[in-house]
Formats: C-alpha cells, sequence, structure tokens
C-alpha cells in the first residue's frame, strides 16, 4: 500500500453494521459460463425477485462494465484479467455494503476466478456456475456472436480458440442446455434466499 494512503476501516460502519440494517445477508453471486449460457436472463431475473421481497442488489454485468469502466480494455488474457479484477474490487464496495452483488461474467478460467474471490474474500463470494454446453449456446446466439467467431471475425473467442474452464466445485450448477428456464430460476432464487437469510 502506499505509505500515503491510510486504511479508515476501523471507523466505519461494518458489514454487519449494514446487513442488520438491510434485513439480509450481503454475498457476491459470481455468474460464469459461455457466452449465451444464460448468465444475464438469470441474473436479471435473480434480481427482480429479490428487488419483490425488500432485497438491496447491484447487478454487474460484463456488456455493461465492458461499455463503461472498462471500456479500454481488449479480449486478451491479460485484458481479461484486468476485466475481472476491477469487476471484483466493485462487487467488494456493494457487498461490504450489505448488498446482494449479481456478477454476471464469462470468467473463463479457475485461475480468474479464484483472484475474484481472493479480491471479495473467499466468505462472501459464491461461484453459480451457468452450465450450457457450447453447441447449445452457438445454437442460441442470442447476439450473433458465435456466427463471427466461427466466420474467424472475433478472435480469442471462449470455447472455440481461447479456453473455457467449468468450475470446480461451485456454491451451484444451473444447467441450462438441460432445464428450464424456469426450473433454473427457481432454483437460483430459493438457493440464494437461504444463503443471505439472518
Amino acid at each position: 500500500m502506499n505509505n500515503n494512503i491510510f486504511s479508515i476501516k476501523d471507523t466505519l460502519l461494518q458489514k454487519a453494521d449494514k446487513e442488520t440494517m438491510l434485513g439480509h445477508k450481503g454475498v457476491v453471486l459470481w455468474m460464469c459460463g459461455l457466452s449465451g449460457s444464460g448468465k444475464s436472463t438469470l441474473a436479471r431475473a435473480l434480481e427482480n425477485a429479490l428487488y419483490e421481497k425488500g432485497i438491496q442488489t447491484k447487478l454487474l454485468d460484463g456488456d455493461n462494465l465492458r461499455s463503461g469502466i472498462n471500456s479500454n480494455l481488449s479480449f486478451t488474457n491479460e485484458d481479461r484479467v484486468e476485466n475481472i479484477r476491477r469487476a471484483a474490487e466493485i462487487a467488494k464496495l456493494f457487498v461490504e455494503n450489505g448488498e446482494v452483488v449479481i456478477c454476471s461474467l464469462i470468467s473463463p478460467t479457475q485461475e480468474i476466478r479464484d483472484q475474484a474471490k481472493n479480491i471479495v474474500g473467499v466468505e462472501d463470494f459464491r461461484e453459480v456456475y451457468i452450465n450450457a454446453s457450447f453447441e447449445v449456446c452457438a445454437q442460441r446466439d442470442v447476439k450473433g456472436l458465435y456466427k463471427k467467431a466461427m466466420a474467424g471475425e472475433i478472435k480469442n473467442f471462449t470455447g472455440l480458440d481461447a479456453p473455457f474452464e467449468a468450475p470446480e466445485s461451485p456454491f451451484l450448477e444451473l444447467n441450462t442446455g438441460e432445464s428450464s428456464f424456469e426450473d433454473c430460476q427457481i432454483e437460483l432464487v430459493n438457493k440464494v434466499l437461504k444463503e443471505i437469510t439472518l
């Protein structure tokens, strides 16, 4: 830490104080998976379900982050690592405020997800794997990215010419290629509600 920067953490209200005020625990739900797996759709559904129950949330989506704070980053391995580092630092700020932070990011490797977990803190980090095969996601191709990637128009495309490593032991795995969206949503909401109850 820079010698001219001083921590004021001991003088601030703590996470537990904020959680008591809000009436629920703060956690970071790190939703990872291939593009088109259903991460953003499930993240928005979860946010809406929690909002209806009066739960304070913050949704951090890869596309939104890359159009704002991370707009200067490319898709090289180095920039992917920095993209996740910044997202994790933002998530940490919100979870320290007692909020449920929903992060929808491809996060392609175990190393990159472990980095996020270390920044956020193991006690607050919940990895949610939105599992759908490359073939299923390519068939959906909701953004037209798979067509471009397979035509060689997009380089370093996760699952094609850049690796995706499935999480080793996620908090929750939802297979959107085999289960309905509604079933996945119900399972996700129920699991999160149990996790954040004080």
